[in-house]
């Protein structure tokens, strides 16, 4: 976990002998605000309801991720973070060929090799500051004859973006099915860039989202699945285990997706942070530094003086953790990514880089 999925905090604690509160982890890409103040004295107020069976059919929470997402709400699916509808989506339709965006999340390529699927991979490359031509993509797609291509959106780590009408565009012009994750489309323009409400009318999409990342909630373990096609829906739903989210995760989300207050805060605040955090590394002469929607964006090391672990092990000095990217596909040691933490956080970060670079 400490290798694929950012940093471990309780191996860092015992090893560097800090406290784990005291590090400021830029390796994890979870929102520094917390989660809804409202979600949070719900549960608070009515702990009692740990003694009652969730709704089985999750009515309520069904109807609040409509609203948010403007889907149908007999589309959804839920699941016990986003990784296990990542996992029950490709056991259900059991791809034979699959494409897969890469540099990427490695859970996608884990569980593809679960069911012996070919996997092929669109590399996405530095000298196009890794952006993807749609068409290209598309033509790609057709070229190899896949069932499967898998977005990340954006893309984790390079942060690229498609827009909703790219990704229709992928959608009308391809027989594969196209599975979306958008863990971290909450941090940038949803009109834009999110493919939720295309659901309702494209039987071979299938978006997936969780509530970790921008809504601060890796504890409750709570993910849902968006997707029109009905004979995958209920087979997933036939494999998911009954009452498969717990009472708290499913009365917090309930209030969370309706919190437009706490949803505009942190919209607006990271939209400006990012915008600092990219002016402020472009300003590194050593570091090539890449456009990103997400709340984290990748950098270069151009002049290779110092590696980015070397870079990492002198940052943890200061309880700083950063993400050294060499364990992406098609990236080397030379790389690595920082997510948005609190203002303060992300000025210190600067600073400290200042001090070593």
């Amino acid at each position: 976990m400490s290798v694929n999925h950012g940093a471990n905090l309780y191996d860092l604690s015992k090893k560097y002998g800090f406290s784990k509160d005291e590090f400021l982890d830029f390796s994890s890409n979870i929102n520094p605000f917390g989660t809804s103040s409202l979600a949070k004295e719900y549960v608070i107020n009515n702990i009692n309801m740990v003694s009652v069976y969730p709704d089985v059919n999750y009515s309520s929470l069904k109807k609040s991720i409509s609203s948010y997402c403007k889907c149908n709400e007999n589309n959804i699916v839920l699941g016990s973070g986003a990784t296990e509808l990542i996992s029950s989506f490709i056991n259900t339709i059991k791809p034979k060929k699959a494409v897969l965006i890469s540099p990427a999340y490695s859970e996608y390529e884990r569980e593809l090799k679960k069911h012996n699927c070919e996997i092929i991979k669109y590399f996405s490359r530095d000298y196009n500051d890794f952006k993807i031509d749609t068409i290209e993509l598309v033509d790609f797609i057709n070229e190899h004859e896949s069932d499967l291509i898998i977005i990340c959106n954006p893309n984790n780590p390079t942060g690229f973006t498609f827009s909703k009408f790219e990704m229709e565009v992928i959608l009308n012009n391809t027989k594969a099915f196209v599975m979306v994750d958008e863990t971290y489309v909450e941090f940038t323009n949803t009109k834009i860039y999110s493919s939720t409400p295309l659901v309702d009318k494209h039987d071979n999409l299938f978006v997936i989202r969780g509530t970790s990342k921008f809504f601060s909630t890796p504890g409750i373990r709570l993910g849902y699945g968006l997707i029109g096609n009905c004979d995958v829906k209920n087979k997933i739903n036939d494999n998911l285990d009954l009452w498969n989210i717990n009472i708290i995760a499913s009365a917090m989300g309930e209030i969370m997706f309706t919190d437009e207050k706490y949803i505009n805060h942190c919209a607006d605040i990271f939209l400006k942070e990012r915008d600092y955090l990219y002016k402020s590394l472009s300003d590194f002469k050593n570091l090539k530094v890449y456009e990103s929607k997400g709340n984290f964006i990748l950098c270069k090391i151009k002049d290779k003086s110092i590696t980015a672990g070397e870079l990492r092990e002198r940052l943890i000095s200061k309880k700083i953790i950063i993400r050294d990217c060499k364990s992406f596909d098609g990236l080397d040691e030379f790389y690595f990514r920082v997510c948005l933490l609190k203002p303060e956080d992300n000025r210190y970060l600067i600073n400290s880089l200042k001090e070593i670079l």
